[in-house]
């Protein structure tokens, strides 16, 4: 594959197709990461009204702090998974505990708060401070292993060999710009509830090289 072509090409198609969710339009890491956990097994679209809910609510880690979990659990109720609330609320003690209120962006102490995943860890990370980490999850791998002809499976997220293929991929001058265009294209073209549109695919002609 020419890895500089597809980059260019997906993300030209990204910036055309681009889904303006609320938490794509700031680099505040508190921000995104609350979207992020939100964003868990749950539609973007439900997340929405949510999470700007929430956002006026607890402007940041410090009124969240503030907040019991029962207070959290009435802003997140319509999302389920019930779960999270006890989470966020443990994870607002521990970056006020540890961390002065800030979310840190070294990898070991994000994976330390409570309810943080390797994916929202390099989500954080990139869309944040613009680091280069690989978003890796069902959708990505599934992207990845259509442009390859390899075989995705429910473990492929957790294969070694996937992850190092997709985090070849991103474009190191412009992450933020190709992990939005590469999730973009998993929803829009290369999805799983439906045949993917190959037609309109921008890296269709990439992938056959």
């Amino acid at each position: 594959m020419d890895v500089f072509n597809f980059r260019q090409k997906l993300i030209e198609w990204g910036q055309e197709h681009f889904r303006p969710f609320p938490w794509r339009f700031t680099d505040d890491p508190y921000y995104i990461l609350m979207a992020e956990v939100m964003l868990h097994r749950t539609q973007a679209q439900q997340v929405v009204p949510v999470y700007k809910h929430f956002i006026k609510r607890f402007p940041d880690i410090a009124s969240l702090g503030e907040a019991t979990e029962e207070e959290v659990g009435e802003m997140l109720y319509s999302l389920g998974l019930h779960w999270r609330t006890r989470l966020i609320h443990e994870m607002a003690i521990a970056l006020v505990s540890r961390f002065d209120g800030k979310i840190p962006s070294k990898k070991s102490d994000l994976h330390s708060l409570p309810g943080v995943s390797d994916y929202i860890v390099s989500a954080v990370r990139c869309f944040a401070w613009k680091l280069p980490d690989a978003i890796v999850d069902t959708n990505t791998v599934r992207v990845t292993g259509r442009l390859f002809g390899l075989e995705v499976k429910d473990s492929s997220r957790r294969n070694r060999k996937f992850r190092e293929l997709i985090a070849s991929l991103i474009d190191p001058e412009k992450p933020v710009n190709y992990n939005y265009a590469l999730l973009d294209l998993a929803a829009q073209i290369c999805t799983k509830s439906r045949p993917p549109n190959c037609g309109q695919c921008p890296v269709q002609s990439v992938r056959r090289q």
